[in-house]
């Protein structure tokens, strides 16, 4: 049993899919396990990092593996490594990028989507959505306070008293409470927002001051797997209504609002921005998914005419890559470990287990998913060859001036 951990090719992407804690797992369950030389160096870890640990090295660690784990998407140039039959495990952004699919499908290879793990109890380890998040909520308000020109906390000095920020949180998933804990634990006001009923109790118990218009429609936003349902126009026009004159006396504003499957919400128009303080930062969680901030760029820090940041760093958990690898790391591990024999130490999917079901992609040459199945099977033929262009590299945020 070959399991191969590669660099990720994708430009601006520092994390890694195994660490040596996880290399160690998986050497126990019987695993020869094989790294590309430098896959850990954006993360900290080194090459001798994880020899020490049991892994060998190769820059053909593809090369015959039953598993792969990555961190993003093979592309259709990597998957030209992969040997039919090889099981793939990484974050794979399936929605509307059903050419993509079918190239690993051509491929032969059984794609797994971690983002697509369901939210229940058993899976609660293997969720990097909830690992990812939580260290993107916490890196928002410190990217945010960096921002920010002044002191967080309430200070009592001699030359008289500093109040404190007014940090005003929009979203209060895994992502939106962890920025409501790390601010409060920096000393600022801090109060939130989020459509779904049962987050007003979790804002609460971390100290915030929960902000929603709490009508007859509110109390039915949420979804049986708890995520946020679509609102109407009626509500989003009184909600905003509301959010409009909060975010006039903010200081920072976060924003995490994201709906699997659909272009980010807007939340915050121009307008708002507009009606906020000279020096006040807002940062964009969802920037690239469209963003919840008018006005947002992917990359970029864009300072606006009334001296507003809209701050929109791309790929936040990246932005703490050593701890984001080695909960990532841990989530690949304890899914993977569903899929191995431990009497033969082989790997053995359990194809008909409700979380192989739900995150399952693509498996002996087709598009099996129902969400994504039709969609790629009404492709042209020859979309796939063409779903991907050359990586371009990214440049490194940066500041703009909006007139």
């Amino acid at each position: 049993m070959r399991i191969a951990i590669p660099r990720e090719t994708e430009a601006g992407e520092p994390r890694v899919a195994g660490t040596p804690d996880t290399v160690k797992r998986l050497k126990g369950l019987g695993a020869d396990v094989v790294v590309e030389p430098g896959a850990g160096l954006a993360a900290g870890i080194t090459d001798a990092d994880f020899e020490a640990a049991g892994a060998s090295l190769a820059a053909d660690a593809v090369s015959g593996a039953d598993v792969v784990l990555k961190v993003r998407r093979p592309s259709t140039a990597e998957l030209k490594a992969y040997k039919t039959g090889a099981v793939v495990l990484a974050t794979m952004d399936p929605y509307g990028n059903e050419a993509a699919l079918v190239a690993m499908a051509k491929a032969g290879v059984s794609a797994f989507a971690m983002e697509l793990m369901p939210r229940i109890t058993r899976a609660q380890v293997m969720d990097v959505l909830s690992s990812q998040a939580n260290l993107a909520g916490y890196r928002a308000v410190i990217d945010a306070s960096s921002e920010f020109g002044r002191a967080l906390p309430m200070m009592m000095t001699a030359a008289g008293t500093v109040p404190a920020a007014k940090v005003f949180v929009m979203g209060a998933g895994v992502a939106g409470l962890q920025a409501i804990a790390t601010a409060r634990r920096l000393g600022a006001v801090v109060t939130a927002t989020d459509v779904r009923p049962a987050a007003k109790e979790q804002v609460e118990s971390l100290g915030a001051k929960f902000i929603a218009v709490m009508d007859d429609e509110f109390k039915q936003a949420e979804t049986a797997a708890g995520y946020a349902k679509p609102m109407s126009a009626e509500y989003q026009a009184k909600q905003a209504a509301l959010v409009a004159e909060h975010i006039a006396k903010q200081d920072i504003v976060i924003t995490t609002a994201l709906i699997p499957g659909r272009a980010a919400p807007r939340l915050v128009t121009a307008a708002m921005v507009a009606s906020m303080k000279p020096g006040s930062v807002l940062l964009d969680l969802a920037v690239e998914r469209g963003g919840n901030v008018e006005g947002a760029q992917p990359g970029e820090i864009v300072t606006t005419a009334n001296g507003v940041k809209i701050v929109g760093h791309a790929n936040v958990p990246g932005r703490l890559a050593a701890t984001s690898s080695s909960l990532y790391a841990k989530n690949l591990f304890a899914f993977l470990e569903i899929m191995i024999d431990k009497a033969t130490k082989s790997v053995v999917v359990p194809w008909e287990d409700e979380l192989v079901k739900a995150t399952l992609l693509t498996r002996d040459g087709a598009v099996v998913h129902p969400s994504f199945a039709e969609a790629a099977a009404a492709l042209p033929a020859d979309a796939s060859a063409a779903s991907e262009a050359p990586a371009k590299p990214k440049a490194a945020p940066k500041k703009s001036t909006k007139a």
